[in-house]
């Protein structure tokens, strides 16, 4: 019987860390469609040591990735609004996770146009909740 308890109590933790990897990626794109890029970045580990890979290649460090979305996407139609799906959520251990995703950025044409693709993302539980290390958007 406390085999089974255990079993149950791991089984609801890792769901509920799930859920918790979701619901910042749904906080993320909040921040993102009220074009609050800094709020949007508090989702990431404020680190040198975190990276992003896009078309450009890799940029390294919390500072350059901000600089990054700034002037890429500096102001609020360049933003447009974000929609994230087809989230599979993977935990890697009782504090890390992967993300596979899609994400649809609807702008106008003077915006940019739209946008789509995936993503991959690993994440860190830290103290102040779970926090991006790596994304590769492509």
């Amino acid at each position: 019987m406390r085999l089974l308890v255990l079993c149950v109590l791991a089984a609801s933790s890792l769901l509920f860390a799930q859920d918790d990897v979701t619901v910042t990626l749904q906080k993320q794109a909040e921040a993102w469609n009220r074009a609050n890029l800094e709020e949007f970045m508090t989702t990431y580990m404020d680190s040198p040591d975190i990276t992003f890979t896009g078309r450009a290649g890799v940029t390294r460090g919390y500072k350059p990735v901000l600089e990054r979305y700034r002037k890429n996407y500096g102001t609020p139609e360049a933003m447009g609004t974000l929609r994230y799906s087809e989230l599979e959520v993977r935990l890697l251990g009782p504090d890390a996770a992967l993300v596979l995703g899609r994400f649809d950025l609807t702008r106008t044409q003077a915006g940019g146009g739209n946008a789509s693709g995936h993503f991959t993302l690993v994440l860190r539980k830290t103290a102040a909740g779970w926090k991006i290390i790596h994304d590769h958007t492509s």
